[in-house]
Parts: structure tokens; sequence; C-alpha cells
């Protein structure tokens, strides 16, 4: 989907395409116990097609997470720098290089329940905006009643429209794991522009391709035992894997205590200011291709 941003003839074109895809980066989550905490320094490493992507843990109170993908065939390349607190905070852009476009978006809430019954959910506003063309979308995610009674569960509304100008464009209805419509106000056509069957059903799971180019901060290595032990369901290993992560992490803070050191993120450069929040800057122009990759087909 993200390549199909880059496609579009028109701005109009180009702007539905990224709402379409941020709408698919969205998936349910299953609320149950949660061992991983990502580490310091923790970094994912992976490619699907000509697409690299890199994270790194940048800060571990608050937890804070910083992306980099490109594609350089396409000329695609995002940025993120979220922090997951009680809201997901940060900046998210997705530049559309061959056409100069920088889409600028945020994060919609994410809300736990635990009365009732456990669950998790994307709730709140969504903003999607592009200077260069002057196009903005405004999406609101929502949800169900506290009891569950009430409400469309998983449920997307909202409208494309001219910033400048206030015209309004598009009209967007649809539940965000499901399907997702697209109407044209002046023509009153609908067009699907996410489903979600679709788009899921394809991805696969990552394959190590060069073993020896995994580093060792990539997650899989890091919680590899650990999720070894939740997949045999030996709940009494994983705490005790669980347990020798954080204790090394304890171990390693220490030992820069008292050499004077102050741990700096190897791939990004990260600023943080109460007024914009965070903000993080690739160190690297483009992201090599990684040892783990998702297969295409």
């Amino acid at each position: 989907m993200l390549g199909k941003c880059n496609k579009g003839e028109t701005p109009k074109d180009r702007f539905t395409a990224v709402v379409s895809w941020s709408i698919s980066t969205l998936r349910p989550m299953i609320f149950g116990i949660a061992p991983y905490n990502p580490i310091l320094g923790e970094t994912h490493h992976v490619s699907r097609g000509n697409l690299n992507v890199l994270l790194e843990q940048i800060s571990h109170h608050p937890p804070v997470t910083a992306m980099h993908a490109a594609d350089e065939k396409s000329n695609v390349e995002m940025i993120w720098c979220t922090s997951v607190e009680t809201e997901v905070h940060g900046k998210r852009e997705l530049k559309l290089l061959n056409h100069g476009e920088t889409y600028e978006m945020n994060s919609p809430k994410l809300l736990i329940k635990l009365f009732p019954v456990p669950w998790v959910n994307w709730v709140g506003e969504n903003r999607i905006r592009c200077h260069e063309t002057g196009l903005e979308a405004e999406l609101y995610y929502g949800s169900s009643s506290f009891f569950g009674l009430r409400g469309n569960p998983r449920s997307v509304k909202g409208k494309i429209f001219n910033s400048s100008s206030l015209e309004l464009l598009y009209e967007i209805d649809g539940q965000w794991d499901r399907t997702v419509k697209l109407k044209d106000v002046s023509s009153g056509k609908e067009t699907v522009i996410y489903n979600a069957k679709e788009a899921i059903s394809g991805l696969k799971s990552p394959v190590v391709t060069d073993p020896k180019g995994v580093w060792p901060s990539e997650s899989a290595v890091i919680w590899g035992l650990l999720s070894q032990s939740i997949l045999n369901k030996d709940w009494g290993r994983a705490r005790e894997e669980k347990k020798e992560v954080e204790e090394k992490q304890r171990e390693l803070y220490r030992e820069r205590e008292a050499r004077g050191e102050t741990w700096a993120p190897k791939h990004f450069i990260v600023n943080y200011s109460k007024e914009g929040g965070w903000d993080c800057s690739p160190i690297h122009k483009w992201v090599p291709p990684a040892p783990i990759s998702v297969p295409i087909s």
C-alpha cells in the first residue's frame, strides 16, 4: 500500500492513498500478558522488497521508539518518533520525494479497558496534512460504550478537505478492521480505499536471510529465549528470561553511571522539548537492506 502513495497522478490521488495507508497501519490488539519491555538501544531491522525499515528504542522512561524506513527505488521515506504513555505522542512523517511532498500525521489514542472485560482499542482523532498541496484529513476512530452495548467498535469516520479554502472534497466511513469507503462529495461516487482482510491476509512471517548480519541489539536476539518459553507455555522460565534481560540492563546502567557516561542512540539524533515533544532525525540518509526479510509472495 505504501508503494501506491507515490504512484498517484494528482495530489488528491496521492493524499487519499496516504490516508488509506495510514488506516492500514492500525491492527487489532490482543489483551494478555505483556512480558516484553523494550530495552534501551534495542533495534529491529527488517526488509520487505525494496522497503528497508529500522527501529531503535531511544528512551526507556518514557518508552520512545524512533523509526526510519526508506524505499530508494520508489523514493519514499518515513520518519517516526513515537512515545507511548497514556497517549501515543510524537512526530510522524511520510515523504514522497519524487513529488516534494511531506505528510505529517499523529496517532489516535490507545484505549485500555479492564472492566467488564479486558479490551484494547484505538480511539480519538487522527490528523494528516500536506503543506505543499494544502490537503488535510481529519479521521475519528470510535469505540463501543463502557459496557459494550452501544457505539460502533473499530469505526472510522472523517473527511478530506482543502485547508486554505475549507472546501470539503471527500467523506470517509467504515471500520478499520474490515472495510473503509471514500465518497467524492462532488460526484457522490463511493470507493473502497481499504480492505483489512485483503491487506493483512497477504502478510507473511519474517525470515532470517543473513544470520551473521543480525545485530546483537535485534529484538529477536534479545527476547529469543523468552519468546521460546512463551511458545512452550513454560511461564516460569519466561519470567526468569525476562528477569535476566532486565537485570543485564540495570548492570549496564550502573556501569555507565560509574564511568560518567550518557547513553546515546546509534542510529538517530534525538531532541526533546516540552513544547514539541520528541523529535528524531536519522543519522544515515538511507536504510540498508536488512538480514531479516518479509517475503512478498
